[in-house]
């Protein structure tokens, strides 16, 4: 559980208690290099100071072994070097002073002075201290050479405080440093502030459940990169749970509008999830009303459903696999097909699917078997009645024998229109996706036709009509749009009379698509034929439709001509009135 502090409105940003915190620190440092510094620098200067009076003392020593008066050595001494007021004492190892030039007339035991002792114990010591026999204040070099002490002293006076004044060029090196660490630190601090920042704008809108419509801009470091994957991780996880809600929506919408019925239950028997059909279908199977989907499960219909459900969800010892059960029921017209999945958590759902349309097609395939059987017996039994006519009848007349071989080529003739329609066909359920592509000039298309059908036109004065402005031309297959028009002119030269006219009209255009209307005013068919006649192998008239040669299936070609080529068909008529067919074609498909 995450806790955060109270008081958050009063509370200093993160940005400036960083740059603060850290600014603390380098002071502290910087002070204690400043006082470390300033401590060097003033045990240097008082060194430099010592080495100088120290060296006194040595040659003070050579000189006053090589001659017996020390007070004119010391003056001869001190007027060579710089500083004239020099004080020089000399004390014996017992503490006496032997010689001092202070002009002090009365001494005491010197072995207390702390640069004797100084020198007493390391050979050289340095004291600033003001003198007990003339009180005056004096820097002090003591140097023990063979237990006398030589002592040099400077008075403290601005020749000696010069000399001893520490070097402050440090002290504006880390002035200048803490300046420049100070806008270093103030403009590194408030970039990770403003990166902070937003980072916690974008989390307020995330925790508002807003989604930021700006673009966060970080800058290219370190935490910059981690700011824009947290960013993109949230945009990431977004996106992923907005295509999972769209999935699960569509997959609700989906068992909505499904045509099964469909329910999901908890082990318990709960219902989760289920659609209007199951509780429909239920109803449909049941022979009292059901409300709840929970109670489908008990109609006695669902018996089988129910002792498998029973069996399988008390039982731990189960292997752990998903299993299935599933029953059919035909009640009251309707066949269903009944599934029952069992999950691994004991959840389950029920599936009610309505499969008469499915036996009706099963049917329909069925008597599309014994009706392409039937189309393909009476021509295969004419031949072979015709031919075994010839052989069983050597001396039959020259006349009669051709008579019978022009029937034999007439009926092989239809059987290879009719193979050739059921292969036309079974391409387009199948393999339409073969079919080659290109320009098709229709009013060209429609010419060739009219030329190859002039013979059957001519004998039964006929006259055609081809309106077809803007000259039409549709990027497709070129053998199915010749199908088309081919099987709608032969449909209307042999059923529709004699002395009729034809009118092929393309009547509207748009972006896509060309709007065609095929019409005759011959006969015509009832309107009860209407709804059937693009079947395959339905004849309005049986006997005659085989007198005049066809198969059957010319309409149901160019209905899946048309469909190919993403259009759509449909037809009217009535006795007397002609018949006329309106289908769309799109331009490219």
């Amino acid at each position: 559980m995450v806790k955060i502090e109270s008081g958050t409105k009063n509370r200093i940003p993160f940005s400036q208690r960083l740059f603060w915190s850290i600014f603390a620190m380098f002071l502290g440092f910087t002070a204690c290099f400043l006082l470390f510094q300033y401590q060097r620098e003033r045990e240097f200067a008082q060194e430099k100071l010592n080495n100088v009076l120290g060296n006194y003392n040595y040659q003070l020593f050579r000189r006053t072994q090589q001659a017996e008066d020390i007070n004119k050595v010391v003056h001869l001494f001190i007027s060579e070097i710089p500083q004239k007021d020099l004080r020089v004492t000399i004390i014996n190892p017992d503490g006496k002073v032997l010689f001092d030039n202070s002009g002090a007339e009365e001494f005491n035991n010197h072995n207390d002075r702390s640069e004797v002792r100084k020198a007493r114990l390391y050979n050289e010591g340095f004291a600033i201290r003001s003198s007990n026999s003339t009180g005056k204040r004096y820097f002090y070099t003591a140097t023990n050479i063979g237990g006398y002490i030589y002592r040099s002293a400077l008075p403290w006076d601005p020749y000696t405080q010069r000399v001893l004044t520490i070097d402050t060029d440090f002290v504006y090196f880390m002035a200048l440093m803490t300046l420049i660490f100070f806008f270093v630190l103030s403009r590194f601090t408030f970039s990770i502030g403003r990166t902070i920042s937003k980072l916690r704008d974008f989390a307020l809108n995330v925790e508002k459940d807003r989604i930021p419509e700006n673009e966060y801009t970080f800058p290219n470091d370190e935490l910059g990169d981690i700011s824009k994957n947290i960013v993109s991780l949230y945009h990431r996880q977004q996106k992923a749970k907005n295509e999972l809600s769209m999935e699960r929506e569509k997959l609700i919408k989906h068992f909505q509008y499904a045509k099964e019925g469909f329910a999901m239950f908890t082990a318990e028997g709960r219902e989760i999830l289920s659609n209007i059909l199951y509780v429909q279908f239920a109803n449909v199977i049941s022979d009292i009303q059901i409300r709840q989907s929970e109670d489908a499960i008990d109609i006695p219909e669902l018996e089988p459903i129910h002792l498998f459900l029973s069996k399988n969800i008390p039982n731990t010892n189960r292997k752990r696999k998903v299993l299935r059960e599933s029953v059919t029921i035909d009640k009251n017209g309707k066949i269903f097909l009944i599934e029952c999945i069992l999950f691994l958590d004991n959840s389950y759902e029920i599936s009610i699917n309505d499969i008469s349309r499915q036996e009706e097609e099963s049917r329909m395939k069925r008597q599309l078997t014994q009706n392409v059987a039937h189309e393909l017996k009476t021509p295969v039994s004419s031949i072979q009645g015709y031919l075994e006519t010839i052989i069983n009848n050597p001396t039959l007349p020259d006349e009669k024998r051709q008579f019978f071989l022009e029937r034999c080529y007439s009926q092989s003739t239809r059987l290879t229109g009719l193979l050739r329609d059921i292969s036309v066909l079974n391409r387009l359920d199948e393999a339409s996706e073969m079919f080659e592509l290109s320009d098709v000039n229709i009013p060209k298309l429609i010419g060739e036709i009219e030329k190859e059908c002039s013979k059957e036109i001519e004998e039964k004065k006929i006259t055609t009509e081809a309106i077809l402005p803007d000259n039409p031309t549709i990027y497709g297959n070129y053998s199915l749009l010749y199908s088309i028009f081919r099987n709608l002119y032969d449909n209307a030269i042999a059923y529709a009379g004699d002395g009729i006219h034809i009118t092929v009209n393309c009547y509207k255009e748009d972006p896509k698509f060309y709007y065609f209307s095929f019409s005759d005013n011959g006969v015509g068919i009832s309107e009860e034929h209407i709804n059937r006649i693009f079947e395959r192998f339905y004849r309005v008239d049986k006997g005659r439709s085989r007198k005049v040669g066809g198969t059957g299936l010319g309409l149901s070609i160019v209905k899946n001509g048309v469909n190919f080529h993403k259009g759509q068909i449909s037809a009217k008529s009535g006795l007397g009135k002609g018949m006329t067919f309106f289908f769309t074609l799109k331009k490219k498909i």
